[in-house]
């Protein structure tokens, strides 16, 4: 390779062929021959050919071609001379442009393969950079050509298959994801596909997993291949499940626990009614008497279950985090309708004591409530605020429905009226009780404020459901 000259050699070149020149007319003004010694200015100019520009190799040239004419010891005159000094001009400018053209592709060679050798250098980087991502993915990466035959895969997918290393190297894909066969075929020119699905899988022993698949088909020179990235989400599925089964075992031991308490207040009114019976000497001895006695009993026995309130899943929870995902969850389903969220909230909230997955269930029941009642109105806008106490926080929604026309019912089970059962906000208020916080109803000139308190997060025992429900406005 050779590198472009310095300041330093150019100047070394420039300081040869002056001595050159020099030495060359000396020689042919101090040797008297017939043969002119002018061609030798030939070798100056191969030097100055490497370091000067054009107009200056055409300078040297008309300078060496004067010099050799000027010592020359044949006549000079128009016919002969002139075309002697053309020709001598055009050889020593021609071999100097020559040289200069030389050394000039010579050196844009040298830069061209500088610049693909680093191009080649980042290149291996960077294979080398993909490769370690992709062998150190936790995620299943694999390409398949077009029959399904697998190409290359990755550490993760031969765990996820249950095959040993190597082994997925042109086996089909379709025992392991079946419902890859129902895509359309890659094969016709242009035909590409990015997208996401999600199906069952089968592993190399015969174990069915769920698995998202995220993949995309290219063409290539030898056909169509695709590309695609697997997860197994067995346990996303499971752990939503168990949760789903922990809101439905919760809500169910809180409606149980209303129906139980309004059980034990007709059997204490029937029982007082029993008791005053039994001072009737006609009815002494009768059996249809002491089978409603028995029965009452039963009843009382009944509704005196002990169920147990209190959340056994309340822990320490980031509410900043839990409003982002709030945010995420409720803002595209408002938008459709037409209304506005805002949420505002300081930063570097305190940890609360709550179940996360009940008081997400208690924010989108308010959301959802609030969505309804703002249907129908002009203006749709629903705030959500933070604001911190001394040892709780104070989660304000407020929103620009039509309001609530009767806040004293807001919070009773079995409301005639109300949606559904009328559960939402009896379920929602004994949930935040579960936890040591609380739901309540503000009052505002327009809309519906509902305020949602919660317990800074302390390492202590939950105060059980039935001693925090003592209030008065608990039901």
């Amino acid at each position: 390779m050779t590198l472009p000259l310095s300041p330093d050699n150019s100047r070394s070149q420039l300081l040869r062929a002056t001595l050159l020149v020099v030495l060359i007319a000396l020689a042919d003004w101090r040797i008297d021959a017939e043969i002119p010694l002018g061609f030798l200015y030939l070798l100056p100019m191969l030097l100055v050919g490497r370091v000067l520009s054009r107009w200056q190799i055409c300078i040297a040239a008309a300078l060496c071609t004067g010099l050799a004419e000027a010592f020359n010891s044949l006549k000079w005159t128009p016919a002969v001379g002139l075309p002697r000094d053309i020709l001598t001009f055009a050889a020593f400018s021609g071999l100097g442009l020559f040289v200069y053209g030389v050394v000039r592709s010579r050196r844009a060679a040298s830069e061209h393969l500088r610049q693909i050798e680093t191009e080649i250098a980042a290149r291996k980087d960077a294979e080398e950079q993909l490769k370690v991502l992709i062998e150190s993915s936790p995620a299943a990466i694999f390409t398949t050509d077009a029959k399904g035959h697998f190409l290359l895969a990755n550490e993760a997918a031969h765990k996820l298959f249950a095959v040993t290393a190597g082994g997925l190297e042109g086996t089909l894909i379709h025992p392991y994801l079946p419902s890859l066969l129902n895509l359309p075929s890659a094969q016709h020119e242009g035909r590409t596909f990015r997208t996401v699905m999600q199906c069952h899988g089968t592993r190399h022993n015969g174990e069915v997993f769920l698995a998202d698949i995220w993949f995309s088909t290219y063409q290539t020179s030898v056909g169509a291949r695709m590309a695609a990235m697997v997860v197994d989400i067995s346990d996303d599925l499971r752990t939503h499940e168990e949760s789903s089964l922990h809101q439905l075992l919760a809500g169910s031991r809180i409606l149980v626990a209303a129906v139980s308490h309004e059980i034990r207040n007709v059997c204490a009114a029937i029982a007082v009614v029993h008791q005053n019976l039994t001072r009737d000497p006609s009815l002494d001895r009768n059996k249809d008497f002491e089978a409603l006695g028995t029965l009452i009993q039963s009843l009382e026995k009944i509704a005196a279950m002990d169920l147990h309130n209190s959340s056994d899943q309340a822990t320490s929870v980031d509410l900043s985090s839990l409003l982002e995902e709030l945010r995420i969850i409720v803002q595209p389903p408002l938008e459709e309708s037409g209304a506005t969220l805002n949420i505002s909230a300081p930063r570097n909230l305190p940890q609360i004591l709550a179940d996360r997955p009940s008081l997400m269930q208690v924010f989108l029941n308010l959301i959802k409530n609030s969505e309804r009642a703002m249907s129908l109105q002009p203006r749709k806008h629903l705030h959500i605020s933070v604001e911190t106490g001394e040892q709780r926080l104070f989660v304000r929604l407020l929103d620009s429905g039509s309001g609530v026309r009767n806040a004293a019912d807001l919070f009773k089970p079995f409301q005639q009226g109300a949606e559904a059962t009328g559960l939402g906000l009896y379920l929602s208020r004994a949930f935040m009780r579960s936890f040591q916080g609380d739901l309540r109803y503000e009052p505002t000139p327009f809309g519906a404020c509902f305020i949602v308190e919660l317990s800074l997060w302390e390492k202590k025992e939950l105060v059980p459901y039935e001693q925090a429900d003592t209030r008065s406005d608990c039901r």
